[in-house]
């Protein structure tokens, strides 16, 4: 991938980066948004940083979810999920017997990172979609083409979004979160208080960066240095324990609470091998770190030509997670989940009963599988009862 000189990069590589066409275009569109208000407030970032730091002491759990990749013109659908969300916090809540954080991967998740730049079909190679803030999902030259102006749609959509639950300035149940991967669009809406020099990342109340884009030397890693949100950090089976107090030293030198989550997405049949030599060693350093289980990603499986993942999968994930950090007497704090209010048939399994042969019946994921309202639901309470079995 190119290496870019965004604002603040110091040239470092910047992985994962739309090659668009016209910097002309570009530069207009960041300029255009570096005029804008930031999408969220101070106020509520700094709550949020206070919730997670509770959650990080063990007196609370963090509830993430939402659309792999949200498209434009979904309001209803993202509004559905965000109620699926809360019934989920409120089952975690009652059952677990502690507070959730709810946070959803709404308002922003608009780009996605690929494994490979450019997709092949019938001979016919285009650039990869790479969500709506980069280009369109049709496979066609026009439609595929990075498209600057589709960062200032990305913003309005936000916008609007975060009017509907409630966080247009005012406290709602539902805190805003995406993958800060577009580093253009990210830096063009940081935002520093001459008063405090404290500089804040205006396009989420908390973001994360990827698997793909988590290297230390380069500029994703930069940016969660630079911003005073809660940032996270994907950590997949390559992850090293090593790595992780690399990434705690650059993202969180000071030991701050609050400040950084690990969000492990190792695999169901690999999460007892990989994750208590990475829990362990971080316990030793002394970071007060919030360890959170995404149990989609390291169970995605194709069937024919179509990515699935299976409920029992999921389960066994997050089983697995609480019952590691029991036994190590650290605190499982949460779940990141991809999740949608509608019935649809992404996953296998749950007592929904979707099969493998129904997953053409409703499938309109942009990207990845979600569980569906049912499928969501269900695994919260499967995890709440695992959660009500951990010392208080």
């Amino acid at each position: 991938m190119p290496t870019l000189p965004c604002a603040g990069s110091h040239g470092l590589r910047a992985d994962q980066q739309p090659d668009w066409a016209d910097p002309l275009q570009l530069q207009r569109a960041t300029e255009e948004l570096e005029r804008r208000p930031a999408l969220v407030r101070q106020e509520d970032v700094d709550t949020l940083r206070h919730q997670l730091a509770e959650a990080a002491a063990g007196r609370a759990l963090l509830l993430q979810g939402g659309h792999c990749a949200e498209t434009f013109g979904s309001l209803p659908e993202m509004e559905r999920t965000v109620g699926t969300l809360e019934g989920m916090t409120e089952v975690l809540s009652r059952v677990a017997g502690l507070p959730v954080i709810t946070v959803g991967r709404v308002a922003g998740q608009y780009a996605k990172p690929r494994s490979r730049p450019t997709e092949v079909r019938d001979g016919v190679s285009l650039p990869v979609y790479r969500g709506d803030a980069v280009n369109g999902a049709g496979f066609t030259a026009r439609e595929r083409s990075p498209d600057p102006e589709r960062l200032l749609r990305a913003y309005d959509e936000s916008a609007a979004a975060l009017h509907r639950i409630g966080r247009g300035g005012e406290k709602a149940a539902c805190y805003s979160s995406h993958e800060a991967l577009l580093l253009d669009y990210e830096n063009a809406l940081m935002r520093t208080d001459p008063r405090t020099n404290r500089t804040m990342a205006g396009s989420a109340h908390m973001l994360w960066i990827g698997e793909r884009t988590r290297h230390v030397d380069r500029a994703h890693v930069q940016l969660a240095q630079r911003v005073n949100n809660p940032f996270a950090v994907k950590v997949g089976p390559s992850a090293t324990a090593d790595d992780l107090l690399e990434l705690i030293a650059r993202i969180n030198p000071e030991h701050a609470p609050g400040k950084l989550t690990l969000i492990t997405r190792l695999g169901a049949d690999r999460i007892n091998e990989i994750l208590p030599r990475l829990v362990e060693k971080v316990r030793l350093c002394g970071a007060p770190v919030l360890w959170v289980c995404d149990p989609m990603h390291g169970n995605t499986r194709v069937t024919g030509a179509v990515k699935t993942r299976l409920v029992s999968d999921v389960m066994a994930e997050i089983g697995s997670f609480i019952e590691i950090h029991q036994q190590l007497g650290t605190h499982p704090g949460g779940l990141h989940l991809e999740i949608t209010g509608n019935a649809v048939t992404e996953c296998v399994g749950g007592a929904a009963g979707v099969r493998e042969e129904n997953l053409s019946e409703n499938y309109t994921s942009a990207c990845d599988p979600r569980l569906n309202r049912d499928q969501a639901l269900e695994v919260a309470s499967a995890a709440a009862d695992r959660w009500a079995l951990t010392p208080k």
